[in-house]
């Protein structure tokens, strides 16, 4: 390293050798000249890079800061023109530019280059920054980013740029009505940045921008972004002529009266104060020269006789309205929405039309229904006479055998003891009454056993007071739960028994068991529970409606199939006094005999429950009801080929009858089958009838 620096040493110094006699061997040759012109040489000389020009100095010896040669004598004159007119700008880069040498280029960093002043003046001068991409965006600002795509932006001719700035508009791709005089706005619309248009055809688009509504074209307007007032949907652009010729050529008729119209939007019809709408253009027919198809059909079957009544009937347009002598109700219907109804004058709040009068029928008013006897026969129609007769209130549903909690029986200790011997295996064996379940020690029966001996004892000595110890000491016994055959046992022998048996008091079966060989018994315990299933409970549930119907001693039949056991008389034998919470049902027990225990607890069977007769009331068939929900009417044939919808009060339905309180008559003939055709058709003509007033004639035909 040392040598290194040491052979730099002296080629630096062989170099400046070389190079002072240059500049030496004047001033020694002209040595006769005065002081004041040295002076002034001394004052011009400048010192400057061969390879770098624009490093220059006044100190001789220096060093190049970018190569390290020696800085060369240079003409005082060329040098002072250098440096005023130096100015740095980068290869690469030409809009960086200073006046400071040995500046880097900030975007990439090489050094700045002299060039001439002139040049740079003018380079400075006129330098403006546009994006490539979005040639909209500029500036004056030397390294700005593109504010879109952050790209930086490149030098371009100032004259064209500010041609540029003065024409710039903005407009969105998507919708050219949105425009902007600001960079980098938003569509409002899409989102979408503006792009920039010539401001000759952005005057030209604001000029004639007019905005219609795509679904109400007579809405319109000069202000962007309006709505439209009918279906709220954004206004569109329009060319400022269709506009015009479209605004001009707007008329509004009335959809009921043509011949009203208007050339102001909102105005009423003055006939029948609806809104005028747009008049669509369609070409008119002179209807004066020719003849309806209908107005020909009718003609000819004016012609043409009818064969019977009942087609004349049938053929007859409107059904003949029976009117009762019941005032009728007076309402206001708008005749475009029948469903605006009032109970006073006004307008509808639709369409703006005058509510009509019309007179509601009253509620006894009838609608006959006229069909010929060929339609009869196509839609298999069927009457049937309502009569007098006897219904059985009967009821059927479906009960459980359960145990009949009567013959249930439960065996306890009273006392205490140890079980030394079970003779009940399991839970459903069938035992038999006094047959012998368990033998039991207890010291407590030992010693009571003890007590009646004594007592036998001294009944012999004395009879009266002797009499009276063995009186209690037996009914302890028998208290305890010691049979009569052990206590017969004790006097014959005289001898106590240690294990003493116990025996069922009943025959059934075992359903419950909680002793087993060895264990330690207690009065309260239950040891042994024991059904008897020669009778059975059923339990059936009756519907809320049918309570009224039931009391208690009223026959029931019980069915099961299953066990092929049909049609088991009985009788109720008790109703429970409340309802089934979840269900609300009502519960009704009948009992029944088992005697060879076929039913068994849990079986499901029929019930049908007969809750008495009902005499001399009107009865029509089931199949004749239709059930709305809301009330029960039946179609009642007024002669041969009319018939009239009916409503009815229904009472106890049985035996595929019902019982019909009001609304019909012994002897009417109710239709069976097909009546539900029958009953939406006056249905909807009743209401028709009533809407448009059945007391007024028919309107004559006007085209």
């Amino acid at each position: 390293m040392k040598h290194a620096i040491l052979l730099i040493t002296i080629a630096g110094f062989l170099a400046g050798l070389c190079t002072n006699p240059v500049v030496a061997q004047p001033a020694a040759t002209h040595s006769h000249i005065a002081t004041d012109k040295h002076q002034h040489d001394a004052e011009k000389a400048s010192y400057s890079c061969p390879m770098h020009p624009e490093v220059s100095s006044h100190q001789q010896g220096e060093r190049c800061p970018k190569c390290n040669m020696f800085l060369t004598a240079v003409n005082p004159e060329i040098a002072k023109d250098h440096k005023d007119k130096t100015t740095y700008i980068c290869p690469m880069h030409p809009e960086v530019s200073s006046h400071q040498q040995g500046d880097r280029c900030p975007k990439c960093n090489m050094f700045l280059t002299a060039v001439s002043p002139e040049i740079a003046i003018d380079h400075s001068a006129e330098t403006t920054y546009i994006c490539p991409i979005h040639p909209e965006v500029t500036s004056h600002q030397q390294g700005d980013r593109c504010s879109k795509c952050n790209m930086l932006l490149t030098a371009v001719n100032p004259e064209i740029a500010k041609d540029h700035n003065d024409k710039t508009t903005y407009i969105c791709p998507m919708h050219p009505e949105v425009s902007s005089h600001q960079q980098g706005d938003r569509c409002s619309k899409c989102n979408m940045f503006l792009t920039a248009v010539s401001p000759e055809i952005a005057k030209d688009h604001n000029d004639k921008t007019t905005y219609i509504c795509p679904m109400h074209p007579e809405v319109s307007s000069h202000q962007q972004g309006d709505r439209c007032p009918k279906c709220n949907m954004l206004l569109t652009a329009v060319s400022p002529e269709i506009a015009k010729d479209h605004s001009a050529e707007t008329t509004y008729t009335c959809p009921m009266h043509p011949e009203v119209s208007s050339q102001q939007q909102g105005d009423r019809c003055s006939k029948c104060n609806m809104f005028l709408v747009v008049k669509e253009e369609e070409e008119e027919v002179d209807h004066s020269q020719h003849q309806h198809p209908q107005d020909e059909q009718l003609a000819t079957l004016a012609v043409q006789p009818t064969n019977s009544a009942a087609d004349k009937v049938f053929n007859t347009v409107k059904p003949s309205l029976i009117t009762a002598d019941t005032e009728p109700t007076i309402k206001y219907v708008c005749p475009m929405h029948p469903h605006i109804v009032s109970d006073t004058q006004g307008t509808c709040p639709i369409c703006g039309m005058n509510l009509e009068k019309v007179t509601l029928g009253a509620a006894t008013e009838e609608i006959v229904v006229g069909v010929s006897g060929g339609m009869q026969q196509a839609l298999g129609m069927r009457t049937q006479q309502a009569e007098k007769d006897t219904l059985w209130r009967l009821v059927k549903t479906i009960g459980t055998v359960e145990y009949n909690q009567d013959n249930i029986s439960h065996v306890h200790a009273r006392v205490t003891g140890w079980v030394e011997k079970l003779h009940i295996n399991n839970v459903g064996q069938k035992i038999k009454k006094g047959q012998l379940m368990y033998e039991l020690y207890s010291p407590e029966l030992i010693n009571a056993q003890d007590d009646y001996l004594q007592a036998l004892d001294y009944l012999e000595q004395d009879n009266q007071r002797g009499g009276v110890l063995e009186r209690k000491a037996r009914q302890r016994l028998a208290l305890l739960g010691v049979s009569s055959r052990i206590i017969k046992q004790l006097e014959t022998s005289g001898e106590t028994v240690f294990r003493v048996p116990f025996y069922a008091p009943q025959d059934g079966f075992v359903s419950q068991m909680d002793i087993r060989d060895g264990m330690y018994i207690q009065p309260g315990n239950t040891l042994i529970e024991l059904v008897d299933l020669s009778t059975v409970w059923v339990i059936a549930d009756v519907f809320e409606n049918e309570q009224s119907w039931l009391e208690q001693g009223r026959p029931a039949e019980v069915t099961a199939s299953a066990q092929g056991l049909f049609a088991l008389e009985s009788d109720i034998d008790y109703i429970y006094p409340e309802l089934d919470a979840v269900t609300r049902a009502m519960r009704v027990r009948v009992k029944l005999e088992n005697p060879n225990e076929s039913l068994r607890p849990g079986t499901l069977v029929d019930v049908s429950l007969f809750g008495g007769p009902k005499h001399d009331i009107i009865t029509i068939p089931t199949e004749a009801l239709i059930l709305t929900g809301r009330e029960n009417r039946v179609v009642v044939q007024r002669n041969d080929s009319g018939f009239t919808s009916v409503a009815v009060k229904v009472g106890i339905i049985a035996q595929g009858k019902a019982e019909i309180l009001t609304g019909i008559n012994e002897g009417d003939h109710v239709v069976v089958s097909g009546q539900f055709l029958l009953d939406s058709e006056a249905s909807i003509q009743g209401s028709l009838l009533r809407l448009s007033g059945a007391d007024k004639a028919p309107a004559a035909h006007n085209h």
